[in-house]
């Protein structure tokens, strides 16, 4: 469940970057490069906090 969560939450990160990209008329290439970046180095950050170990019973 908490892996669900992350991956909605960091979806939910690049909607809004593209949003804002869209609306500042950002060049198609960030279209790409911020949204992949937003959910890499999201999904890299809860590696690292421990967020996709599967707890012992």
């Amino acid at each position: 469940m908490r892996v669900l969560l992350g991956m909605l939450g960091l979806l939910a990160l690049a909607l809004g970057a593209i949003a804002l990209l869209a609306a500042v008329n950002a060049d198609a290439t960030w279209f790409t490069v911020v949204p992949l970046g937003v959910l890499v180095i999201g999904a890299s950050v809860f590696q690292s906090l421990g967020w996709f170990n599967k707890k012992s019973r």
